[in-house]
């Protein structure tokens, strides 16, 4: 099968970039929610970012995760500890995160080293979910091979009734911070020539520096 649809970019431009990346990178999911919002109840999720993680046999994966979090440390996002993604955080804590938005015509990519936020941040989130989202994620074998839906189903009902109020924490369940040490801003521009700045950690400086498309 040949995909020959093309689409021309020309939303927007990006000559400069602010000297934090975590404050251009604010900036432009702040874009993506108004341009989101702008478009109706329920078009899609601004913060989604694509994660990838690397098994110990090199091995790579991604899936989708929603940030959470967003502080001069790093991008927090909260998943079970013994999914494959948590498996590949614990034997490799290289990752890669990528954000894509296309009403904009804009992509961020962030990489870095993976580590655990401690428990109270995760308490903290995971009782500020909804009870089912709670009941879900504390029950959820996540990656794990399961008989059925219905399975799933009977594991979340036998959680709620083990526990009519308040739902603990899981203990594999909670945080995670991507520390970041590479930023790279990219604005669509017309005839493929488009816009790529590029912010490196180097000796506890960011440095920013302009790729070619």
């Amino acid at each position: 099968m040949e995909l020959q649809t093309r689409s021309e970019y020309s939303r927007g431009q990006l000559e400069a970039v602010a000297a934090s990346p975590m404050s251009q990178l604010q900036d432009w999911l702040a874009d993506a929610e108004r341009s989101e919002l702008s478009r109706g109840p329920a078009t899609g999720d601004f913060n989604a970012m694509c994660l990838s993680t690397v098994s110990d046999n090199g091995q790579p994966s991604a899936r989708f995760v929603l940030l959470r979090g967003l502080n001069q440390s790093g991008l927090h996002f909260y998943t079970n500890y013994l999914s494959r993604k948590g498996h590949e955080i614990e034997a490799n804590p290289r990752a890669a995160a990528t954000f894509w938005w296309p009403e904009l015509q804009r992509q961020v990519r962030v990489e870095g080293i993976i580590e655990r936020l401690p428990a109270a941040e995760s308490d903290e989130y995971f009782h500020s979910r909804p009870r089912d989202s709670q009941l879900a994620s504390a029950a959820s074998p996540q990656s794990q091979i399961v008989e059925s839906r219905l399975q799933l189903e009977l594991m979340v009902e036998e959680l709620a009734v083990a526990h009519p109020a308040e739902v603990p924490r899981p203990n594999h369940w909670g945080g995670y911070c991507l520390v970041p040490h590479y930023f790279e801003f990219w604005q669509g521009r017309p005839a493929r020539l488009h816009d790529r700045i590029a912010i490196t950690l180097t000796d506890g400086e960011w440095l920013t520096t302009r790729l070619a498309p």
